[in-house]
């Protein structure tokens, strides 16, 4: 009978804690392609004033780095030796400076690790997924190859 207790209490929790982490602000939609997608601030942050397409670049501040996806709506900073990294949640906040797996992803044109704190980073599926490159010249490259 505890074990039964502790198994759904541990399933509670976490499904409170993913809600929690995919559950902030609703994500901007309706805009049309070709638009402007990003707006700079005086204070260099972007943010979005439109709906981007696959394809376009976004904003680090727009992607939660745990999670690999665009939000539309500015993040919560994380800096972590001298580098920016932005999470949605609190989890995320934690998590980022323990775990140098969520710091870097894999380029996919050269096959190399990227910080994502300095990733050029592409819009890549209908779910909201980003992709990190190294630089714009490997996110040309890359589609390039594809042709």
């Amino acid at each position: 009978m505890i074990k039964q207790f502790n198994k759904i209490t541990m399933v509670v929790f976490a499904t409170i804690v993913f809600i929690s982490c995919n559950n902030n602000a609703p994500k901007e939609s309706g805009a049309i392609g070709g638009e402007p997608f990003q707006k700079e601030l005086a204070d260099h942050k972007v943010i979005a004033t439109s709906r981007p397409n696959k394809g376009d670049q976004v904003s680090n501040n727009l992607v939660c780095m745990v999670n690999d996806e665009y939000m539309g709506q500015q993040q919560l900073e994380v800096p972590f030796e001298g580098k920016m990294y932005y999470g949605c949640c609190e989890m995320c906040k934690e998590r980022i400076p323990n775990d140098a797996k969520v710091r870097m992803a894999i380029d996919p044109y050269s096959l190399k690790k990227v910080d994502k704190a300095t990733a050029y980073i592409i819009l890549i599926g209908n779910q909201d997924e980003v992709a990190y490159f190294e630089s714009k010249h490997n996110y040309d490259a890359f589609l390039r190859s594809a042709q």
